[in-house]
């Protein structure tokens, strides 16, 4: 099969400019009231009554003619006949008179006659004369009067009718959000069905054999993965205000990713695809949209997403992201949420930017517009820092770790420590995290860290966080076994944990120990260099190659699999579980948990390490309290 190749990128904005010749809008709906909010107006709604439809008392109090107030006051009130009483939802039946007043209940018509009225608390009524009730009770007879002490103007405390909307006002124009105020509004004015922009609806279809839908098995021996894509795109999509259509998954097979394609073309205002949009013989889908559509462009001068596609696929828009699931949101995030806003009549969104120092050095000098995903920190001085969180493209926890994106110009080689950047954050209400940890992967340390509040930790290791401590990045690096460099820090507590060999349940290779390792034909998983665990192990290893007189080297190509390091504390462990290896490095606490027979190698102090500058942090005090109530499984 013929390679494709890319030979002249699209730059940024052309791209842009592609994916806005494509036609998203949809039609009208009719939705009903209950469904509109959030929706777009596509005409004006014009008031067809009065609100409210009646002068209507805006008080508990008495309704009478303003004029028989006049001179009233607390020293020589104005005494007024009581002639009847009306509540909220019903007709009035009496009139207001000279020298006459009526009860009245908040929301009330006012009776004919009356033009104005005053709240109860500004009267005394008097009673001239009472029967008694079967009940006992007194209950008022006609005669009682009512002392008014203050005197009030025509109109005062009633809303005349319309005094809210008049019939024939404008209520809401087109292209207004419906919020729930103006739900308010309609519900006010009778308004039951209200005319909205469509919404474009986005079917969505990852391509590769390889996928799984999360909650299915995956077989990870062929290879296969969950499907991160289509989830991930889904709610961009129903954020940016379309509809998604999640279509099973296209394979490589090009008769079949056409098929797919096109009964989502014939569905869908935007179809988007993710994966076989490379350069690579195997990524065909550039072929299926040049075959059965138009192809406007293929490959973006941005990094990540340089292997981009808009076109046409029968009548319907098409834009193909990446496969790589960090390229495929940031290439939907910068080029096509913002056209699913503009098709759905919403604007875009406030941008919620803020200004930051950067943390590092960070090299880069590809020569495109590289969008970095950034994380946040306050220093001890409460100034913003910034530092990437880039895993690579195939990483799924980049952005989920990242607070927002820096924009890097292709013309820059490197940005400087402590150079100002602008960082877009993913939201407005993106906020620094209270605590950031760099360092060992711990369970104890993993339930410390559920009762903080808005903690971040990265979990890279012993060796990486005792670096970015020394660095100046982190408020806390935690570090377990021995370490070849000093740092300055200051201690807030730790805890000790057992670590060994994690075996089958009931060990049924009877291994004892490393020496058996060495002599038995076993195979192990270890750590990465990264963990303290390795770092003890590498200890214990040249104190047996010392113990048998030999050299350390000799030791470690004996043992089959040292070399193979996985980065998380249960890894290896679930590798034996899985009867891919006999023996692995872990900890007692893990074997407990997963049932697994273990091997004691010894104890180790794991330790809380703060940046001195970052003692006053509320995020590192709270940590070194809960330190101080540890209670460690094993």
């Amino acid at each position: 099969m013929e390679r494709k190749e890319f030979r002249d990128l699209a730059s940024p904005a052309e791209a842009r400019d592609a994916i806005r010749s494509l036609s998203l809008e949809g039609g009208i709906d009719r939705v009903p009231l209950a469904e509109a909010r959030g929706r777009v107006l596509v005409a004006r709604l014009d008031a067809e009554l009065d609100v409210p439809g009646f002068d209507r008392a805006s008080l508990d109090g008495y309704a009478l003619r303003a004029r028989d107030t006049f001179g009233a006051d607390e020293a020589d009130p104005a005494d007024l006949e009581l002639v009847g009483e009306v509540h909220a939802g019903e007709e009035p039946d009496v009139a207001v008179g000279e020298g006459e007043a009526v009860e009245i209940s908040t929301g009330a018509v006012m009776p004919a006659g009356a033009d104005a009225m005053v709240p109860v608390e500004r009267t005394t009524r008097v009673e001239q004369r009472s029967t008694e009730q079967a009940s006992g009770e007194t209950a008022s007879t006609a005669g009682d009067t009512v002392q008014i002490r203050t005197s009030v103007a025509p109109g005062d405390n009633v809303m005349f009718a319309g005094a809210d909307v008049a019939a024939g006002e404008r209520a809401l124009g087109p292209g207004t959000r419906i919020t729930p105020r103006d739900i308010g509004l309609l519900s006010a004015l009778g308004i039951d069905e209200v005319p909205v922009r469509s919404k474009p609806t986005v079917g969505i279809v990852s391509t590769g054999d390889e996928l799984v839908r999360p909650g299915e098995d995956v077989a990870s021996e062929r290879g296969e993965i969950y499907d991160v894509n289509s989830y991930t795109i889904a709610a961009g999509v129903e954020d940016a205000g379309g509809e998604d259509v999640l279509y099973p998954h296209a394979g490589d097979e090009q008769d079949e990713m056409e098929r797919v394609l096109r009964e989502a073309a014939a569905d869908c205002d935007l179809v988007l695809s993710s994966g076989s949009t490379s350069a690579s013989a195997v990524d065909v889908i550039y072929r299926v949209i040049e075959e059965q559509g138009e192809l406007l462009l293929h490959g973006v001068g941005v990094k990540p997403g340089k292997p981009m596609l808009v076109g046409r696929l029968e009548d319907s828009a098409y834009v193909g992201l990446p496969g790589y699931p960090v390229s495929a949101m940031m290439v939907f995030r910068t080029f096509v949420a913002p056209a699913i806003r503009e098709a759905a009549g919403l604007p875009e969104p406030e941008t919620a930017t803020v200004e930051g120092r950067m943390a590092g050095q960070e090299r880069y000098g590809e020569g495109r517009l590289r969008l970095m995903p950034v994380g946040l920190v306050a220093d001890g001085d409460g100034e913003t820092l910034v530092y990437p969180v880039d895993k690579g493209s195939g990483a799924t926890t980049s952005l989920a770790e990242a607070d927002g994106v820096v924009e890097v110009a292709p013309g820059t080689d490197y940005l400087e420590a402590g150079e100002s950047v602008t960082v877009s954050l993913f939201s407005p209400d993106v906020r620094p995290p209270t605590l950031l940890g760099v360092g060992e992967d711990d369970p104890t340390l993993s339930r410390l860290l559920d009762g903080l509040d808005n903690p971040r930790y990265l979990s890279a290791g012993s060796r990486p966080g005792l670096r970015r401590l020394r660095e100046g990045l982190p408020d806390v690096a935690v570090v377990a076994g021995p370490t070849d460099r000093d740092v300055d820090a200051e201690e807030l507590g730790g805890w000790e944990r057992e670590w060994g060999l994690l075996v089958k349940p009931g060990n049924p290779d009877r291994i004892e120990g490393l020496g058996d390792l060495v002599d038995g034909d076993h195979r192990f998983v270890n750590r990465t260099t990264d963990s303290g665990l390795r770092s003890s192990l590498g200890a214990a290893v040249a104190d047996l190659a010392a113990d048998r007189g030999v050299e350390r080297r000799e030791i470690v190509d004996s043992i089959s699999g040292f070399d193979l390091g996985l980065r998380a504390h249960e890894s290896p462990a679930r590798k034996v579980l899985a009867d891919e290896a006999d023996a692995g490095l872990g900890l007692g606490e893990t074997a407990d948990r997963l049932e697994l027979g273990f091997v004691s190698l010894g104890t180790q102090r794991v330790r809380v390490l703060a940046n001195p500058d970052r003692r006053s942090k509320p995020g590192v005090a709270q940590l070194e309290d809960a330190l101080e109530s540890i209670e460690p499984d094993r």
